[in-house]
């Protein structure tokens, strides 16, 4: 009998902090360099040493990887495809104790001898003994440490079904792993004649309101999308400042429409979105002058349940028009009073009808030529190059202003649910009812997981109609950025999410409940297995 390493809580604690000590935020070498360490611990395995080409590293962009390993059964086609990334966020905020962000042990024992610099809320957690602390141990390595788990067990006990781990980078930035790697899943599909029965996700557990303690499982996940608007007036001196018309007193009116605005606001069992609000507002200038700042923009942060893209940018367009004529009712009442003469009405302009006014206007090749300059600017990332684009567009079509350009920016992470679905919505009867007679642990069921994750990008739903706007009003859409929606299509499987519990993710004291994620969610994990299998294996 194969002895097995990755299956009791310490053998589970272990791993997590070797995972964890391997630094791997996002847009770093070591995020590049995370598949390969991962990989070489998964050859260790007896299944992929005798079968290594199950285990594999695929390209996703900027010299980063993504990772699969399928254990598959000989006799089976259902298969549970088990979604995690291995990318964090930044360490800074941890100060002095930088060096150890990723050394939990030691910086669990460093905080407890260090108290004083712990919010009185976390110091409870701290002296309990009950929680690990370190960037990455509960958003969300841990998730991945319990796929390995699975993989190992199901691999070492010939359970009767398939198991594909995919686990990406950037999904804290862009999700530029997952959306790449949608090709590659339904590549294996194919392959291997897989019948993708499960899409299950670990995210950890996340609070719906501050120092709320429930344990929640979910099925399904939040969407999100930026709106994004480029404000241009007209400039002027500031000697004369009635003789232009600035960016931000444009942007003003769209930004107090939009913050908190409830008409974006969705309500589907029983569950809201939270409301938009301004995410950044700047000046495009690039430097201090009298010249009053005639170019400004904003981005404006929309979460969705059911509404498509379009849907959304309709109720933008709708926005931004009522912002217009606010706009233009003030600064004619300011006119007046000083007796002078407006320059003109702002007016709203989608970005798709902007591009084709500068195709005529100044060509296609001049465009791309613009467009070829921004791509250049490494230090822009997609969000500032969309901006950056339509402020080209309109330096050339300046006739146009004032106006608001009203566009998208990435990421756009589609709504995803399967709270109806009936073998999600076993699992989900089985895993509460577990919980509470064997574990003592009441958990309850969340419709829509509240962080963004990378299920977003499968089970899609949406048409063609409901994504033409993101399309057409996106100005990097197939140049540096795009989402794989017909080959979403492709992968119809429900979605679920069960992970750990923990605390304050991306902040310093991110921490993770050790015995629901070393001892509880492992057993919760496999009845979901055993479900889907058909009850065919008693965990």
């Amino acid at each position: 009998m194969v002895k097995m390493r990755w299956q009791t809580p310490d053998e589970l604690r272990a791993l997590l902090v070797e995972l964890v000590s391997w630094k791997s935020m996002t847009l770093s070498e070591g995020e590049r360099q995370f598949p390969f360490k991962l990989q070489a611990k998964l050859q260790d395995l007896p299944y992929f040493q005798e079968h290594p080409e199950n285990l594999g590293l695929h390209d996703a962009d900027l010299r980063r990887k993504f990772l699969t390993a399928l254990y598959k059964h000989p006799d089976a086609k259902d298969t549970i495809c088990l979604i995690s990334h291995f990318d964090t966020v930044n360490t800074e905020e941890y100060g002095d104790l930088e060096p150890l962000a990723t050394q939990p042990e030691e910086l669990t024992k460093v905080w407890q001898e260090q108290t004083s610099e712990i919010p009185e809320e976390v110091l409870e957690d701290l002296q309990s003994g009950d929680y690990l602390f370190g960037r990455g141990t509960m958003d969300m390595k841990m998730g991945l440490v319990l796929h390995m788990r699975l993989i190992e067990k199901a691999s070492t006990e010939n359970w009767p079904i398939n198991l594909l781990l995919l686990t990406v980078p950037d999904e804290e930035v862009n999700s530029a792993g997952m959306r790449l790697a949608v090709p590659e899943l339904i590549y294996l599909q194919e392959k291997y004649q897989l019948n993708y029965q499960l899409f299950l996700n670990s995210e950890p557990v996340f609070s719906l309101k501050p120092n709320n303690h429930d344990h929640y499982i979910y099925t399904g996940t939040i969407g999100k999308m930026l709106a994004a608007a480029l404000f241009y007036g007209k400039e002027t001196h500031a000697g004369e400042p009635l003789r232009g018309i600035t960016a931000p007193y444009i942007g003003s009116y769209l930004t107090r429409e939009m913050e908190w605005n409830d008409t974006f606001q969705e309500i589907v069992f029983n569950e809201k979105t939270p409301l938009p609000v301004v995410l950044q507002q700047t000046d495009l200038r690039l430097h201090y002058s009298t010249q009053t700042p005639y170019r400004s923009s904003a981005l404006y942060n929309i979460f969705v349940f059911e509404r498509s893209a379009s849907e959304v940018f309709d109720l933008f367009e709708k926005a931004a028009n009522q912002a217009a004529v606010k706009c233009n009712e003030d600064y004619k009442k300011v006119c007046r009073a000083n007796e002078t003469k407006p320059i003109g009405d702002v007016k709203v302009i989608k970005y798709k009808d902007l591009l084709n006014y500068a195709m005529k206007k100044i060509g296609k090749e001049t465009i791309e030529e613009i467009k070829a300059d921004i791509y250049f600017h490494d230090e822009w990332d997609d969000r500032e190059k969309s901006l950056r684009i339509a402020d080209k567009l309109m330096i050339h079509c300046q006739e146009l202003a004032p106006a608001i350009i009203i566009l998208f920016a990435p990421p756009y992470y589609p709504a995803v649910n399967s709270s109806n679905d009936r073998l999600v919505d076993k699992c989900c009867d089985l895993i509460i009812k577990m919980a509470k007679e064997k574990l003592h642990l009441p958990i309850k069921q969340i419709h829509y997981f509240n962080g963004i994750c990378d299920l977003s990008y499968v089970n899609y739903k949406g048409t063609k109609e409901g994504w033409a706007a993101f399309e057409d009003n996106t100005p990097v859409w197939g140049d540096t950025y795009t989402i794989p929606f017909e080959a979403m299509q492709k992968l119809q499987a429900p979605v679920l999410n069960i992970g750990p519990f923990g605390k304050d993710p991306h902040k310093r004291t991110e921490r993770l409940h050790i015995r629901n994620a070393f001892a509880e969610t492992p057993v919760l994990m496999e009845e979901v297995v055993n479900v889907v299998m058909g009850g065919k294996r008693k965990p």
